[in-house]
Formats: C-alpha cells, structure tokens, sequence
C-alpha cells in the first residue's frame, strides 16, 4: 500500500494461526495514522484543537459533492466559483489522480492538491469536510503545512487518500468512519457513498 515518503509502510504479521495449528488466527498490524484512505483531525497541525474520537458524526455522515476538477496541478478558486459552494457542505474533489495515482504502490510526488488561494477560499465558504483523491490535501514539498492549517484551523474536517475512479462528479451520501483512536492525530478511515 502506498505511503506517504517517511511514514512507516503498512505490515501485517501473524501471532497466531490455524493454519500452523493454533486455536485461532489473529494478526498485528502496524502504520502509520495517516495511512491510505484515512481523516485528518485539527490536532494533526493544531495545537490544542479536537482529536479523531473528538470528531462529530455529522462531519463524515451526509449528503455530500463529489466535484471534478479539470486542473491537472492544483485545486483553485476560479475552479471552485462556478460550483457555488455553499457553508456546511462536505466536499470531495475527484481529479486527475483518481485515473492516475492509484495505479501505482510507489509514492507519485506531482499529484493534484488543493492551492493555498483554494484553502483560504474554502475556509472563507465555511465548509464542513473536504476530500481529496490523494494523501495529502497540500501538495508534496509546496506548501502542505499552510494548507492543512487552512483549513484545520477552520475546523474542516479531512479525509485523503480517496479512491474515486469508479465514481463521476454528483450528489451522494457520504459515510466515513475512523478507528475511534484516543487523542489520534488521525485514523485510517472506510468511506461508502450512496448517489441521491
């Protein structure tokens, strides 16, 4: 499973097996908390803001947007007028990387992310979620940190490391849950869309 360049790779080991003869299988998983698909809590950039088991349900449970974006660089404002982006919605931008990057387990460092202009236009609009086909919202060795503070600070909920090749741009109701993870950062996350 791709992994953000530093972060710990995913690896599984078994403690236990019925297949060597043990009563039961169990596994030990470690990772990172920011690995595939997966929410950022405001903790992750912000001192002293709400952790994972902090998050409310209504941030990652309802309707939601799924916007195409044609940008093949980065996600920007003049890009996001013409949707008419409204206060409380969740977000989730599909771009080049749902064909792109997911084709892959290396890291793809030139990914679509959303531009410090988009950050702070998507704060001002006061939305609730926004997500991203790709691991971080910020661009690799740009200006990830001013993006995630953006929108942190906001108090916009994140997930990344959404897979939405299969799905084209329209309204849906969105589930996403994380690991309840005691003052977790963030958490791996399953997410299930719905059209409507």
């Amino acid at each position: 499973m791709v992994h953000w360049p530093g972060d710990a790779p995913i690896s599984l080991e078994r403690t236990s097996d019925v297949e060597r003869g043990d009563s039961h299988t169990l596994s030990r998983i470690s990772m990172g908390s920011h690995t595939g698909t997966h929410i950022d809590a405001p903790r992750h950039f912000i001192k002293g803001s709400p952790v994972i088991n902090q998050m409310p349900f209504d941030a990652t449970i309802g309707r939601a947007r799924i916007l195409e974006i044609k940008d093949a660089e980065s996600i920007k404002p003049a890009e996001l007028i013409k949707h008419h982006i409204r206060r409380g919605e969740r977000l989730l931008f599909k771009t080049r990387n749902s064909t792109y990057v997911w084709q892959t387990d290396s890291f793809v460092e030139d990914f679509v992310f959303i531009s410090d202009a988009a950050a702070n236009f998507l704060a001002s609009r006061q939305v609730k979620t926004v997500g991203i086909d790709y691991l971080s919202v910020g661009g690799f060795k740009k200006s990830g940190s001013y993006v995630h503070r953006t929108l942190l600070g906001a108090g916009i909920w994140l997930i990344e490391g959404l897979d939405l090749s299969r799905v084209t741009a329209g309204r849906y109701y969105l589930v996403c849950l994380p690991l309840k993870l005691a003052d977790g950062d963030g958490a791996p996350a399953r997410v299930i869309i719905k059209p409507v």
